[in-house]
């Protein structure tokens, strides 16, 4: 290979993780070898660091965690690294530009113990919205207005619902007059009739958090091989000299012309590392 990569960044949900959120073994491993072979490894994330650390801890070996869509970077033991905050002027006026969609809202915080997930009800409509609530009891905090909570900059608003509402949302966002003050990042999962939206700080997504610290560990992208499965991905993969989606991305994302390796539910993970890594 003309440039060795030497760095290599994996999205967890729907590429590390199959179906069941489980890691399995050949992706371990197969994580474990690269590492060997000398790849600086980061897993890139949508999730809240506090949310990622149980696959981390899965993973004996140093580390570099990029969370929350690119808004915290935090090492393995969850030492702050970076983080780009969403100032809590622009969280106000975007919830206050949701309107009735407000209700799909909660707010992410980069703190320890409860208040790390801030919701107005605990009965979301969406189920896949009250099962992560149901998950996140420890980190969660009941407010009777999300407003009330923004006393300091939160990670980010994110909207958890149904495609259709959650696709006119993102769409009334993207015209909002203060647009050019936040970054949207849409995670889609179809059979599930479920749409994640991150709304973030300025200019903040995965593609420009793995840059920086490339920058900073002295890597060029061409050195930099990246996994991931959706929409959130696509910055990191656009950076990356090496982007490889998984078999389960959308047709649509495929017809970007990068490599494709198996599913998540077929090891597309250790598939793609052993192919570009091991055997390279």
């Amino acid at each position: 290979m003309k440039n060795r990569i030497r760095l290599l960044a994996i999205d967890i949900d729907g590429t590390l993780l199959d179906t069941r959120f489980q890691l399995s073994q050949a992706n371990r491993q197969a994580v474990l070898a690269a590492r060997e072979a000398g790849v600086e490894i980061v897993l890139v994330t949508g999730r809240r660091f506090g949310s990622a650390l149980p696959i981390v801890q899965q993973l004996p070996i140093d580390l570099t965690v990029i969370s929350s869509g690119g808004a915290v970077v935090k090492s393995k033991t969850g030492a702050t690294l970076w983080r780009q905050l969403l100032r809590k002027e622009q969280a106000r006026a975007v919830l206050a530009a949701a309107g009735r969609d407000r209700k799909f809202a909660f707010l992410l915080f980069d703190r320890e113990g409860v208040g790390q997930i801030v919701a107005e009800t605990l009965q979301p409509e969406h189920p896949s919205a009250r099962r992560y609530l149901e998950r996140s009891r420890p980190h969660l905090q009941q407010v009777a207005r999300l407003e009330d909570a923004l006393t300091e900059d939160p990670v980010q608003v994110l909207f958890a619902g149904a495609l259709a509402p959650l696709r006119q949302l993102e769409e009334k966002l993207k015209h909002a007059p203060f647009a050019q003050a936040i970054s949207l990042a849409r995670t889609e999962y179809p059979l599930r009739d479920l749409i994640l939206l991150d709304v973030l700080d300025r200019a903040c997504n995965k593609g420009r958090a793995l840059a920086r610290w490339a920058a900073h560990r002295g890597l060029r992208a061409q050195e930099t091989m990246a996994i991931g499965d959706n929409w959130n991905d696509r910055e990191m993969l656009e950076f990356a000299g090496l982007p490889v989606l998984m078999g389960n991305s959308s047709e649509e994302l495929k017809q970007t012309g990068w490599a494709v390796t198996g599913s998540n539910d077929q090891d597309g993970v250790a598939a793609a590392i052993t192919r570009y890594l091991l055997s390279a």
